[in-house]
């Protein structure tokens, strides 16, 4: 037997209208978040018969959930470097660090606290941050680091030189990270 579901099976040009509109969005706003282009969004609303695909449960879920584009914005980099935190091409974490005034703030993009940089965590401090970048390197103490570190072309052990090069990335785990200056 088919699943069901509680949702329309079709949306009118109506709907999706109230729905981008509901959100404070634009079209260009509305094609830019569900990642489909002006022009689609601009046919959906002039359409006169029903809507059907993908987009009828998102928008079922946009109305539900009216927040949802907040807590998925990015928000300003306002900080010397901002690190994501990627478990394949999932944003889990934003740190943005200023080191020079040992601040770290953290954007969380998903519920799962193992998906998270921090866990549980909501401001860590610098020294949880420091230990956090050393976690996503080959161990200081390694057998042969000045081997690793030539080979990688970096003078000395330095977390952000060497994630820079390997982008934090580990045999056993899909986690990575990109660093933005």
């Amino acid at each position: 037997m088919k699943n069901q579901y509680a949702i329309s099976e079709a949306l009118t040009a109506n709907d999706l209208k109230a729905a981008r509109k509901k959100l404070g969005f634009t079209q260009r706003d509305f094609a830019d978040f569900v990642h489909v282009s002006v022009k689609t969004v601009e046919r959906w609303e002039s359409e006169k018969r029903a809507i059907t695909g993908p987009i009828v449960p998102l928008v079922k879920i946009l109305n539900e959930n009216p927040n949802i584009e907040q807590e998925l914005r990015v928000p300003e980099k306002k900080s010397s470097m901002r690190i994501w935190y990627m478990c394949k091409s999932d944003v889990c974490t934003i740190i943005d660090v200023n080191e020079r005034f040992r601040d770290v703030r953290i954007y969380n993009y998903t519920n799962d606290l193992l998906k998270r940089a921090f866990g549980k965590i909501e401001t860590p401090t610098f020294e949880q941050y420091e230990e956090f970048m050393e976690s996503r390197c080959f161990p200081r103490g390694r057998d042969k680091m000045k081997l690793m570190l030539k080979e990688i072309n970096i003078p000395f052990y330095d977390p952000i030189l060497i994630i820079e090069k390997t982008q934090g990335r580990m045999a056993e785990d899909d986690f990575w990270l990109r660093i933005e200056r």
